[in-house]
């Protein structure tokens, strides 16, 4: 499991740098997979599942907020 929430957290930084470059004009997933349609489609999808994923099973991988009575 902790290797999916790894693979996971990965796709979501690379997801949001990718927007954060967006807001710049500059999409680098089309950059790279541009030429590749599906390939670009699939690693959006994966983005998206991903975030589904860490919502999901956020409370049970996260140390700060499985630890009761923790501060943030």
């Amino acid at each position: 499991m902790k290797g999916l929430h790894m693979a996971a957290f990965i796709l979501l930084v690379v997801g949001g740098l990718n927007w954060l470059l967006v807001a710049f004009d500059t999409n680098l997933v089309n950059m790279l997979l541009g030429a590749w349609p599906m390939a670009e489609k699939a690693v959006y999808i994966l983005v998206g599942l991903s975030a589904i994923f860490e919502v999901v099973t956020h409370k049970s991988s996260c140390k700060m907020c499985r630890t009761e009575g923790a501060t943030m």
